[in-house]
């Protein structure tokens, strides 16, 4: 009781001020034309910046919408870009049915970056298309593979995982390896099983393959840097990845339509 008969004090206090200041810009208002511009002046600042910052307001709660809205017409530019070059027989961006690929545009609602196994959840499912075992990119390269799905999300394993391996080759011609997370660093990667042979040049471009029946080829994923023999026949090159699992918002599902044929042919061979 004692706290809230002060609290009310304060507040009486406090009203019986801001009265006695009105009362006085008033009266300082009407004594003369120079402090009534003085004061008029200074109410309109103060009106300018109480807007201007509503207007602030305003324009950051809309940055989603904007942001969704340049990724969409970023996704139908790049369905343009890649028809035209499968046209004319060049490597393909993103599209929507491309070949044995589709593709569909989803947003990433929660991305795991602080674990050995991390893994990202999207807000699209089945219903919407998506099928388990489909790619998970974006422009910067490789964000995972889906796991499970629900009808209207879909689970991920990350590419920052120890069992993750994605086909890639240095160049778009040169030789093929696995590329693996490095499990350390969030941009760091390892190539493996580069042949001895090869002549390597730091900062050569690492892309998907194509050899997977997950992900399509040329997908940068990054830079090569540093590589060491391994058992005196192949490298492992260390790799500095494109992607910014930090800051992933916007992903594009893949689905290879033909993985079970080629599942299937995989698995008689080895039978």
């Amino acid at each position: 009781m004692k706290d809230r008969g002060v609290i009310l004090r304060i507040g009486i206090n406090a009203a019986v001020f801001i009265l006695l200041e009105v009362a006085a810009l008033v009266m300082l208002q009407h004594n003369g034309p120079l402090q009534g511009i003085w004061i008029s002046r200074g109410v309109h600042s103060f009106y300018a910046a109480v807007w201007g910052g509503a207007d602030n307001v305003k324009s950051y709660f809309s940055l989603r919408k904007q942001n969704e809205a340049l990724a969409e017409e970023n996704f139908r530019l790049s369905q343009l870009v890649r028809t035209y070059r499968e046209e004319l027989g060049r490597p393909a961006g993103i599209s929507d049915t491309i070949g044995p690929y589709r593709y569909i545009m989803a947003n990433a609602v929660k991305v795991s970056n602080n674990k050995h196994h991390n893994y990202i959840v999207i807000d699209k499912g089945s219903e919407d298309g998506v099928a388990e075992l489909s790619g998970i990119i974006t422009s910067s390269g490789v964000v995972g593979i889906v796991d499970a799905i629900g009808k209207h999300y879909s689970y991920g394993r990350s590419f920052r995982n120890s069992d993750m391996v994605v086909s890639a080759r240095i160049g778009r011609e040169g030789p093929a390896g696995e590329l693996m997370w490095d499990g350390m660093s969030s941009n760091g990667a390892v190539l493996r099983e580069i042949p001895h042979h090869i002549r390597l040049h730091p900062g050569d471009t690492v892309y998907t393959s194509g050899f997977s029946a997950i992900f399509p080829p040329d997908i940068p994923l990054g830079v090569t840097g540093e590589a060491t023999v391994v058992n005196g026949s192949t490298y492992n090159i260390d790799v500095t990845l494109f992607m910014d699992f930090s800051s992933v918002r916007y992903v594009t599902v893949v689905d290879n339509v033909d993985r079970d044929v080629i599942s299937g042919l995989e698995e008689q061979d080895e039978n």
